[in-house]
């Protein structure tokens, strides 16, 4: 695992950016794990400046971690409504080329399996961009998600739901069930991007990179991915003692 640490937000943002520039410069059909959230937003501005002045995205893939369950894809609130406001609206990718799971899939089970194979067949995620709860979940794999788990149909925990709860006009109106790739899911991606910034995720920083791998820390399992980077502002990183 390794360890980066950046003086504010704007600086983790470019350096998460450098990475995925490099990434597309080497391979024009890179497939990308993006995730949403506040953390990730600087980011996106960052790949559409360097769009501007160049990088090509018309052969890239991507898949998004998650989706709230409930949700179409025109939502406000949705997860597909916030990558086609902050990045897919504001680059050449192909409409084809998006995958987001389906929030108002009728049948979840099969929206599940259908999204863990269209991962495989576009060859798996080369780079997977996460970011961290402050109760150490990924995607939205809560506490106690088992680390051999695929796509699925998750509970949200009362945390997520009050973290969340922003980009809501209520926090009732957070839905309780989200799709979200599986610990499992992100383990086989061939590189893992990690992005935390804010005292607010210092205590969970600390316990995925120190702490004991558990599933009670679903983020610590990334100690055990052979090519994994966070990517951590001051804030993010003051409780790490390396």
């Amino acid at each position: 695992m390794q360890i980066k640490i950046a003086k504010d937000y704007a600086e983790m943002s470019r350096l998460a950016a450098d990475m995925i520039s490099r990434l597309i410069e080497d391979r024009p059909d890179a497939v990308l794990g993006l995730a949403t959230g506040s953390t990730p937003v600087g980011l996106y501005e960052e790949l559409v400046k360097r769009h501007k002045a160049g990088l090509d995205f018309s052969r890239v893939t991507t898949f998004n971690l998650d989706e709230y369950y409930g949700l179409h894809g025109e939502h406000p609130a949705s997860y597909n409504y916030y990558m086609w406001e902050h990045l897919f609206g504001k680059i050449n990718i192909s409409q084809e080329k998006v995958n987001l799971p389906n929030g108002a899939a009728p049948d979840p089970e099969e929206e599940c399996r259908r999204y863990e194979d269209k991962i495989a067949a576009a060859g798996g995620i080369d780079l997977q961009i996460l970011g961290i709860g402050s109760n150490a979940h990924i995607g939205f794999n809560e506490p106690g998600t088992p680390f051999g788990s695929v796509t699925s149909l998750v509970k949200l925990a009362p945390a997520t739901i009050q973290a969340n709860a922003r980009f809501f006009e209520r926090e009732e109106d957070v839905p309780r069930k989200a799709f979200s790739m599986g610990i499992k899911s992100i383990m086989r991606c061939r590189s893992i991007v990690l992005l935390a910034n804010g005292e607010g995720k210092a205590d969970a920083v600390a316990a995925a990179v120190q702490g004991p791998v558990t599933e009670e820390v679903p983020a610590s399992v990334l100690q055990l991915h052979p090519n994994c980077t966070f990517i951590l502002d001051e804030a993010a990183a003051k409780k790490l003692s390396c």
